[in-house]
C-alpha cells in the first residue's frame, strides 16, 4: 500500500481520465452524502417523536369523554358523556392495574398571571398530585401538588422553570411567593422542569378541586389519565377494556360505541412508532445504499476502461513474472482509493450539513415540532466507512479478474 510507484501509477491514471474519474467520484460522493443527510433527517424526526413520548409517560392511558354515536337501551345517540369526581374515584379504586391517576379540568386558553408590575399569560392546568408521573414533571425546588392540597382545596401552585424565570428575578426564590391567576392569589410551592417542549415549562399547575370551586366547575372532570406500571401491551389493553366496561355501565352507552369514550393507549402508540421508524430507517438505508451502488458501478466501469488502456502494460508485467495477486492488488488499490476518497469527502460534507443544521437550531433556539436534534451516530459512520471499502473492492474485482486473464503474448502484439 506504501509503494510510491503504485501510487504514482494511480494518480497518472486519474490524470488521464480526469472528467470520467470526476463524474464517477461525484456519483459515489453524492450517494454517501445523501445517505448521511437522510439518516440525520430521519434521526431528527425520530428524536422529535421520542421527545414527545418522554414528555408523557409511555405506560399511560388517556381517557377522553365524547358523544354517543349509537342508541343504547332506549337512549338516543348524540348524548354527551360527562365525567365527574366520581369517575376519577371509580377508575382509581375499581380498575385493577392502575398505578397513578389524575383528572384534568380545563379552564380554556391561557390566563393572565400578575405579580407586581409583571403581567404575562400562561397555560393553567388543574390536576391531581399524580399528574407529575403522567407528564414526567421533574421538580427543581419545592414540591408538586399533594393530597392535602386537593382535600383542603388550597390555593397553591407548581410552576414551570420558564414561568419562574419570567415572573421572578434571579435573586428571588419563588417558593412561598404569590402569583395572581385570574384574580386569585396562589402561593408557589414548587418549580419544575420538563424534558419536552418549552411550552411544557410555561405551565402552572393548581389543585383540580380548587379550580372546580373557584371557576364554577362544580365536580366536572374533563379528562382522565392513568399509568399502568410495567404492564405489557396485552395487559394494558385488558385495563383499557375494563375502563370501557365500567364507564359503559356508569354512563349507559354501548361497548361498541368508540365515540362515547376515546382511550389513547401510549404503549400501543409507542410500539407502532418504533415499528414505523424501523421501516423508515430501512428505507433510508435502501435509498442510500442504492445510490452508493450506482456510484460503485460507475467506478467498476471506469476501472474496466483503465484495464483496457493498460492491457499492454499488464501483459508486460505478467511476462516479467508478475503474480496474479499483484495484478489484482494493483487494480483493487486504485478502485478502493477512488471509492474511499469520494465517499470520505461525501461523509465529511454530509456531517458538516447535519452538524450545521443542529448548531444553527441550537444557537437560535429554534424548536420545530417534528424535527429535533438531527444527528448521525458513530456506529453509522463506521458502518458507512466499512461499506465504502467493501464497495471499492467490489467495484475493482471484475476489472481485476479481467486483468488477470490477459494473455501476455496477445497483449504485446
Amino acid at each position: 500500500m506504501l509503494d510510491q510507484d503504485k501510487w504514482r501509477e494511480i494518480f497518472d491514471s486519474i490524470r488521464r481520465h480526469k472528467l470520467r474519474t470526476f463524474l464517477t467520484a461525484l456519483s459515489v460522493w453524492w450517494g454517501i452524502f445523501m445517505l448521511v443527510i437522510l439518516l440525520g433527517a430521519g434521526n431528527g424526526l425520530q428524536n422529535s417523536f421520542e421527545r414527545n413520548f418522554r414528555d408523557d409517560a409511555v405506560n399511560s392511558l388517556w381517557i377522553y369523554r365524547g358523544r354517543t354515536s349509537e342508541p343504547y337501551k332506549g337512549l338516543p345517540a348524540g348524548r354527551r358523556i360527562r365525567f365527574t369526581n366520581d369517575d376519577y374515584e371509580l377508575v382509581r379504586d375499581e380498575i385493577p392495574g392502575v398505578e397513578h391517576i389524575t383528572g384534568r379540568y380545563y379552564l380554556g386558553g391561557e390566563y393572565v398571571v400578575k405579580r407586581g408590575q409583571t403581567v404575562l399569560s400562561y397555560d393553567v392546568r388543574c390536576v391531581h398530585p399524580d399528574h407529575q408521573y403522567l407528564e414526567n414533571t421533574l421538580m427543581e425546588s419545592g414540591r408538586f401538588l399533594n393530597l392535602p392540597d386537593i382535600e383542603q382545596r388550597r390555593k397553591v401552585c407548581a410552576i414551570g422553570n420558564v414561568v419562574a424565570e419570567e415572573m421572578f428575578t434571579a435573586e428571588e426564590d419563588p417558593i412561598g411567593e404569590y402569583l395572581n391567576v385570574k384574580g386569585t392569589e396562589y402561593q408557589v410551592v414548587g418549580v419544575f422542569n420538563d424534558e419536552g417542549h418549552e411550552s411544557e415549562r410555561r405551565k402552572i399547575y393548581i389543585p383540580i378541586t380548587t379550580a372546580q370551586r373557584i371557576y364554577e366547575g362544580e365536580d366536572i372532570v374533563h379528562q382522565l389519565m392513568v399509568t399502568v406500571g410495567d404492564a405489557t401491551l396485552e395487559e394494558s389493553r385488558a385495563i383499557e377494556a375494563s375502563v370501557r366496561q365500567r364507564m359503559s355501565e356508569r354512563h349507559s352507552f354501548a361497548l361498541s360505541d368508540k365515540q362515547a369514550l376515546r382511550i389513547w393507549n401510549n404503549i400501543s402508540e409507542y410500539q407502532d412508532f418504533q415499528l414505523i421508524f424501523t421501516f423508515i430507517k430501512g428505507f433510508i438505508w435502501f435509498v442510500g445504499i442504492g445510490s452508493i451502488i450506482a456510484g460503485v458501478i460507475g467506478v467498476s466501469n471506469i476501472m474496466l476502461i483503465v484495464v483496457k488502456d493498460r492491457t499492454r502494460e499488464i501483459g508486460i508485467r505478467k511476462a516479467l513474472g508478475a503474480t496474479p495477486w499483484s495484478i489484482i492488488a494493483m487494480v483493487l488499490q486504485e478502485s478502493v482509493f477512488l471509492t474511499s476518497l469520494a465517499g470520505y469527502l461525501g461523509l465529511l460534507c454530509g456531517f458538516g450539513v447535519v452538524y450545521g443544521i443542529h448548531h444553527f437550531m441550537e444557537e437560535n433556539q429554534i424548536e420545530v415540532e417534528f424535527f429535533y436534534n438531527p444527528q448521525v451516530d458513530f456506529s453509522t459512520v463506521l458502518t458507512a466507512l466499512l461499506t465504502l471499502v467493501f464497495c471499492g473492492a467490489l467495484a475493482g474485482l471484475i476489472p481485476a479478474l479481467q486483468a488477470v486473464r490477459i494473455n501476455p503474448v496477445t497483449a504485446m502484439k
